[in-house]
């Protein structure tokens, strides 16, 4: 198919896979597609190799703690987490620990060490509720609000200052149901640096959602690669091959907007422009389903009447589905919405994603000061029901690196499935980086920009750039 295209008459980042296009694609279909969807953000940044040791340096890791993790906005947890006064959260980061509390006075954030001899003031990954903040060492105690309240044998400390003891605090915003965090001095607002996700997301606001499954893992392979992972479709022909007939893949849109936020949409119920045969759009349609022909007889399957497209059944089963799973109207979502992958990365580790049959949301982390080994939060946000409050969040499922995602009680098994494939090679690549001759990595100008812009924000913030 590359051969096709004449490379000389094209500037650099001007390639594209020959055939429709996401935003073609999604355009033709009944009913169209959101405004949003259609927009298209590309320019060329870049054709440089990027350094292998970007993934295995320990100094380039301790940059990134040090300038970046603790300058940027990062989801800690949901609102649903900590409902009432006296609720607390803990988000580790690496080595950093912050201590999200519900108070009197709103929700606040502090770093997790007390002011004594730096004992954490609860636990690492640790949810719960408390009346005040005491140092399980020596007793120091702090109000919810962080004011120092008492200090055992308090006639040994003459020196100590109660008013200027209190609990240094970080940063707190929040969006869609999400409280963010951020290190930083002054940092900008979170509206102002989520660019255009508000705006995109009006239509399905994740503040409406609750999480109802959330699966936790420890990859072995460092933060950055994990999510990469994530951050392209040109995977799909080699990792994911069963979905080749029912799914786009080199014909994926890319879009970098601004900062901070990236997008890709591919589009499902339609073959990829790897698959060279004529497909109907029965079997396209039957290969999104899962059907294979000794599984369904004739009379069973669902069809594709003359004129419609498998894009457009298979939309429509499955907002049949989960309008009947989920006792709510759908009948406003486009097709692309109902079936197709929108994924939206927030710089710098976390990725949501809009509309109805892909309610997702991921979290990547340094699993402490490993740099060979990420925690990868896996969560599924589902509508809360009309006239309903807002369930309780599900607890983490931890699963082992050998254990697979369809072990998961609740999962879809077919995602499952997906989500083993996606992971299953980031162990061999993080031991590829290290033992590369040619010690970095070339990179798509197109499929890959995400990941090119990725680290072009982490030198930004950690002055390779300057």
């Amino acid at each position: 198919m590359d051969q096709d295209l004449d490379k000389t008459k094209q500037a650099p980042g001007e390639a594209r896979c020959p055939g429709p296009s996401t935003a073609e694609i999604i355009a033709k279909d009944p009913g169209g597609a959101p405004p949003t969807f259609l927009e298209e953000s590309y320019s060329f940044i870049g054709d440089e190799d990027i350094l292998f040791d970007h993934y295995t340096s320990n100094n380039f890791f301790n940059e990134e703690m040090d300038k970046m993790w603790s300058n940027t906005w990062q989801w800690a947890c949901r609102l649903e987490h900590i409902p009432a006064i006296g609720d607390y959260y803990v988000y580790d980061i690496g080595n950093l620990s912050i201590l999200i509390v519900n108070t009197k006075e709103g929700i606040k954030g502090f770093y997790n060490s007390c002011l004594h001899r730096g004992t954490q003031l609860k636990p690492c990954a640790s949810v719960g509720r408390s009346n005040d903040l005491k140092c399980p060492y020596h007793g120091w105690t702090w109000s919810l609000e962080g004011k120092l309240l008492e200090v055992p044998c308090d006639w040994d400390f003459p020196h100590l200052n109660w008013e200027k003891s209190k609990l240094p605090e970080v940063n707190i915003e929040t969006w869609g149901g999400f409280i963010f965090v951020n290190l930083s001095k002054k940092p900008e607002s979170l509206l102002n640096y989520l660019g255009v996700l508000p705006n995109h997301f009006k239509k399905w606001p994740l503040e409406d959602r609750y999480v109802a499954l959330h699966v936790r893992k420890v990859l072995p392979a460092n933060w950055k690669a994990c999510i990469e992972a994530f951050l392209e479709a040109y995977h799909v022909l080699e990792t994911h091959s069963q979905a080749i007939n029912y799914a786009g893949d080199a014909n994926a849109q890319y879009d970098v907007f601004g900062d901070h936020v990236t997008r890709f949409i591919h589009t499902l119920g339609y073959k990829s422009p790897h698959v060279k045969e004529e497909l109907t759009q029965q079997q396209i349609l039957d290969s999104a389903l899962g059907i294979k022909d000794s599984d369904e007889s004739e009379e069973s399957k669902l069809k594709v009447p003359d004129g419609k497209t498998a894009r457009e059944m298979f939309a429509a089963n499955t907002k049949k589905n989960l309008e009947e799973a989920y006792k709510m109207d759908f009948s406003e979502a486009t097709i692309t919405e109902t079936i197709d992958s929108i994924e939206y990365h927030l710089f710098p580790n976390a990725c949501f994603f809009p509309g109805l049959s892909l309610p997702m949301v991921y979290r990547f982390r340094p699993n402490g000061s490993d740099v060979d080994s990420t925690i990868f939060d896996l969560l599924f946000m589902e509508p809360i029901p009309e006239g309903k409050t807002c369930p309780p969040p599900a607890q983490p499922y931890d699963l082992r690196i050998e254990d697979s995602y369809c072990s998961v009680p609740g999962i879809n098994v077919g995602l499952g499935g997906v989500y083993d494939q996606d992971t299953v090679n980031l162990e061999s690549q993080q031991r590829g980086f290290k033992t590369s001759k040619k010690g970095a990595q070339t990179l798509g100008n197109y499929q890959e920009v995400r990941i090119r812009h990725f680290h072009q924000m982490i030198n930004n913030y950690i002055g390779k750039n300057s």
